[in-house]
């Protein structure tokens, strides 16, 4: 089955959807509150109970000049047997200012699954970027541990046109013993979060997580800073909700870094303009 999804926002005092099409599985629902209008919550929905043999998965997002879109997922995302393969596409274009939170729930590759995505995401000055990703090994309590064909997922982003970050995950269970030393070490869970902004000081953020992961129980971390202002965190470990609730923590953690830091600029502008 071929699938489309297009979604684009646009700023009018408060982030709002500016353009929705879709076709089936898909479905977008706006969960925006009252109280947060700069941000724009919609809901991406799949009414397919999971990604089948075949499917052909297109979807453009586009986050106009200073609108803010968190994009979340229904459930978790599962691959099922396949006899030839799945593909999904997604575009990811933010204009000056803007600001896109990813989080999507965790993937299940069921036995035999083969499935590829392609992310590409185009990102202009002044933007800020979260991207999640998490992987199980396939439906651990039915025994189908790392028993998929393939999964592959490439994701690519560019700035002002030039490639700046490259994430290209493979995975062959047949091929590579996915538990052993250099592998996976034990875990069955493997997930990466991304996080750009260019007005957030990177070595300072990052120091703050070592001080709030350091401490989770059961989970391999390590967070490293990208080339251009963003660090990318990888966690191992054998729960995917909770890496998921660990991800959320993450992202509330950066939103309160992120509003003290705008706040002290607010304030040092507020003391200079006093002098």
């Amino acid at each position: 089955m071929i699938a489309k999804l297009q979604i684009e926002t646009s700023w009018k005092d408060r982030s709002v959807l500016k353009h929705a099409f879709y076709t089936p599985p898909f479905k977008v629902a706006d969960i925006t509150e009252d109280f947060s209008p700069g941000v724009l919550q919609l809901t991406l929905m799949n009414v397919s109970p999971g990604i089948l043999d075949g499917d052909d998965y297109r979807l453009e997002i586009n986050v106009g000049e200073n609108s803010s879109l968190r994009l979340h997922t229904q459930s978790y995302q599962r691959l099922f047997t396949m006899q030839s393969s799945a593909f999904q596409l997604m575009n990811v274009h933010l204009e000056k200012n803007s600001s896109f939170f990813f989080l999507p729930h965790p993937t299940v590759p069921h036995k035999e699954s083969n499935f590829k995505a392609e992310n590409n995401i185009f990102l202009s000055a002044g933007c800020e970027l979260l991207w999640g990703e998490i992987l199980t090994c396939g439906r651990k309590g039915c025994g189908e541990v790392f028993s998929f064909t393939q999964y592959h997922s490439l994701t690519k982003i560019y700035f002002n046109g030039k490639l700046v970050v490259k994430e290209n995950l493979l995975l062959r269970p047949a091929t590579a013993q996915l538990q052993m030393f250099g592998q996976w070490e034990g875990y069955t869970h493997q997930a990466s979060l991304i996080y750009w902004n260019e007005k957030i000081v990177m070595q300072s953020l990052m120091t703050s997580l070592h001080d709030l992961l350091k401490a989770m129980p059961g989970l391999c971390l390590g967070i490293s800073l990208l080339p251009i202002n963003g660090l990318l965190i990888r966690v191992l470990g054998n729960s995917a909700e909770k890496i998921f609730d660990l991800f959320k923590e993450i992202v509330d953690f950066i939103y309160q870094q992120k509003l003290g830091a705008e706040t002290k600029v607010e304030n040092d502008k507020a003391v200079v303009h006093a002098c």
